[in-house]
């Protein structure tokens, strides 16, 4: 997601917009305050791996691991300079960029097939405007990304995850925001010069979860990265507070996505957490954060969490960095009481609408009073 201006105008933005989409009955109440959520001990922090130094990475969105390092991308930057596919080594310092042969949205996540092509997802719609949207597809050796573009077969969607199927077919998950999210796909073969449409493939319904983050129960409904796993045995989605980890056994990314039962591992108090992937050897989840409207000095920081799965078949892992601190792992909030979280907080949400109007009228009593 963008920011303009200071990052507490931008919550305050992103908060307003929820609580109208509240009032207007697009964000089911049960989503201010439920009960049943999953639970585990006290969440820990990631273990630091590397500080993105570079002034031109304040708005990373998106992040992949290479043999080498990492690849970053912002989100939608105005600036030419930061409009770029920059490559990182493994401390973190810029190696290389390559541009973009024209002028990219909103890119907001990438991923890597297993033949090293960088994909990149220029999906990002925040006023849900756009007639088309687009991934950007750098093959191994390119100088250039080739722009394909995608069409919704409903409506315009915000969205900020990128998968990658069994066959390297691009998925689309649109952000959400009551903790169900949609999943698309194209219809055909991605073209270059040509608009392919997108098919709607199910909705992913999130656990709920207690984890502390910037934008309190906001930030937990929505999505905003997901990554495969180096073996295609698991998938990643991450919210603003948490990862989700789904296995996919069979190679059906789809199908685990809308009918498995994710693990949960808390990301507490990231800054503005949208970037997720997997270390090279599988054995860690790698976040990333925004650093722009942060106080003086703030650099983004990559920090690792141990990945959930109990077995995983990798080579020792390569990354220069200390001993991973221990991260609660949550259960799927369907273990801990099932999906009547969904629906008991009915009348708490009511009593909420009621308290929200409320206030409205009162703050615009107060406004006429003083004129």
């Amino acid at each position: 997601m963008r920011v303009r201006g200071r990052l507490a105008r931008g919550r305050r933005a992103r908060a307003g917009a929820v609580l109208t989409a509240l009032l207007a009955g697009v964000l089911p109440p049960a989503m201010v305050l439920v009960p049943g959520t999953a639970t585990a001990g006290a969440a820990a922090a990631g273990t630091p791996v590397c500080q993105v130094r570079d002034d031109r990475l304040r708005e990373i969105s998106g992040m992949v691991t290479t043999d080498d390092g990492y690849v970053v991308i912002n989100d939608g930057a105005d600036d030419e300079a930061r409009r770029r596919i920059f490559f990182l080594d493994k401390r973190c310092a810029v190696v290389r960029t390559v541009s973009f042969p024209s002028r990219p949205r909103d890119t907001e996540d990438l991923a890597i097939g297993r033949d090293g092509t960088i994909w990149v997802a220029d999906i990002g719609d925040n006023d849900r405007t756009r007639t088309t949207v687009g991934v950007w597809r750098l093959a191994p050796g390119a100088k250039q990304p080739v722009l394909h573009r995608m069409s919704y077969p409903d409506r315009p969607h915000d969205a900020e995850a990128l998968l990658l199927d069994a066959s390297g077919r691009p998925l689309i998950l649109t952000k959400g925001g009551s903790g169900t999210v949609f999943l698309y796909a194209p219809t055909t073969d991605l073209r270059a010069e040509a608009t392919t449409p997108l098919t709607a493939l199910g909705q992913v319904d999130l656990p709920t979860t207690t984890t502390s983050n910037p934008f309190s129960f906001l930030g937990r409904g929505v999505i905003t990265g997901a990554a495969n796993a180096p073996e295609g045995r698991r998938v990643v989605l991450r919210s603003y507070a948490d990862a989700f980890e789904y296995d996919v056994p069979d190679g059906d990314v789809v199908r685990a996505l809308t009918t498995g039962t994710p693990r949960v591992t808390p990301l507490p108090d990231e800054p503005q957490g949208e970037s997720i992937t997997y270390s090279r050897d599988g054995r860690s989840l790698l976040t990333v954060s925004e650093s722009a409207g942060q106080p003086a000095g703030t650099r983004s920081t990559i920090l690792r969490y141990p990945a959930t799965a109990t077995t995983v078949t990798a080579a020792p892992s390569t990354e220069s960095v200390g001993p991973v601190a221990s991260a609660a792992v949550r259960p799927a909030a369907g273990e801990t009481g099932g999906a009547g979280w969904r629906t008991w907080p009915l009348a708490v949400g009511a009593g909420t609408l009621l308290l929200l109007l409320g206030l409205a009228g009162v703050l615009g009593w107060r406004r006429t009073a003083r004129q």
